[in-house]
């Protein structure tokens, strides 16, 4: 088993820096068509001001309209940003064509999408408790709404399980790792990616009562209390090797909380992320703080000025950790 990869410490760019990256600035800022759906599965529910999943209602805390929907091709793009342009960095045998795929939490489809072109001899199949996908997509490119949570019965098996951005969306982890090493044929591979909360720090300059480390730190509480946990991804590779996979490798990254690092490819991270966290912020937070933690939509909104605030701060050298585990199942 290989040594986890790391990206090593990151170094911050000077405090009086002067910003020229003007292409930046500063805040740079399905319906299935294979699957027939009810109309209670489409039919989203409204809550605060924002869209959530009608189908297994609640289940998933964050919201489904037009914001997020454009926050998550964001962060598919910061996706792309860190894999140097690469959809996965799982590495295919040659011996092993890749003729079906699954997409797990799917969301947009943006990613199913972009395989299906890049790959058309093989068949992708996203699946999502939302229908936010769009109709016309590649002709080897299917999307279903369905519960991940629950047992699998699809027709057969993958060769590629891919997932990204599933913390704090599932209660039983163990299952899922169980289902998916069931449903991927022999030789087939899985790769998953996940953010840990809270965010770190590699010096001093984030403040222990800090807004921006209050905020993961809350929103790490809330999913806890609710069995989804945010830091969900601390047990991915011991699950990988619990149910028999193999050639297990472990990737971390860093996604800065804005441009502070002196890096130019991790600026640009930051940058990317501070748009995508500061503009999506009220929807991360509106219906954990408000059904789990108790506030008010006005609390919430005003709670959350300072968060952004701490989020834009060059000052404050926060960042997120990513991880990415790829592995196989034998032959």
């Amino acid at each position: 088993m290989a040594e986890p990869q790391d990206v090593g410490a990151l170094q911050a760019e000077a405090d009086d820096h002067v910003d020229n990256d003007s292409a930046f600035g500063d805040d740079a800022s399905i319906a299935s068509s294979t699957t027939t759906l009810s109309q209670s599965i489409l039919k989203n529910r409204e809550e605060n001001g924002r869209t959530y999943h009608s189908y297994k209602d609640g289940k998933y805390v964050l919201p489904n309209d037009q914001i997020e929907n454009d926050r998550l091709d964001l962060q598919h793009h910061v996706y792309s940003l860190m894999y140097d342009g690469k959809l996965c960095i799982t590495e295919f045998a040659k011996d092993k064509p890749i003729h079906r795929v699954l997409d797990v939490g799917t969301g947009t489809g943006i990613w199913a999408i972009d395989f299906g072109d890049e790959h058309p001899e093989a068949k992708v199949l996203g699946v999502d408790l939302s229908p936010i996908q769009p109709p016309f997509v590649p002709p080897n490119v299917d999307f279903e709404i369905d519960d991940i949570e629950e047992p699998w019965t699809f027709s057969g098996k993958f060769d590629f399980i891919h997932s990204r951005m599933m913390t704090g969306s599932l209660q039983n982890w163990p299952k899922f790792f169980e289902q998916a090493y069931e449903f991927l044929s022999p030789g087939g591979y899985i790769e998953i990616n996940d953010a840990i909360f809270p965010c770190k720090c590699d010096d001093s300059s984030m403040a222990e009562d800090s807004a921006i480390k209050q905020w993961f730190n809350l929103a790490l509480s809330g999913t806890r209390q609710i069995g989804r946990p945010l830091d969900s991804a601390k047990t991915y590779k011991a699950e990988l090797e619990r149910v028999g996979f193999t050639d297990i490798v472990e990737v971390n990254y860093k996604w800065p909380m804005n441009r502070w690092p002196k890096d130019p490819k991790f600026k640009e991270l930051g940058i990317w992320t501070c748009e995508n966290l500061t503009s999506g912020l009220s929807g991360l937070s509106m219906a954990l703080f408000t059904r789990i933690l108790g506030m008010t939509p006005q609390e919430v909104e005003v709670y959350l000025v300072n968060v952004r605030s701490d989020m834009k701060n060059p000052k404050i050298h926060a960042y997120l950790p990513i991880v990415t585990f790829t592995a196989r199942k034998p032959l």
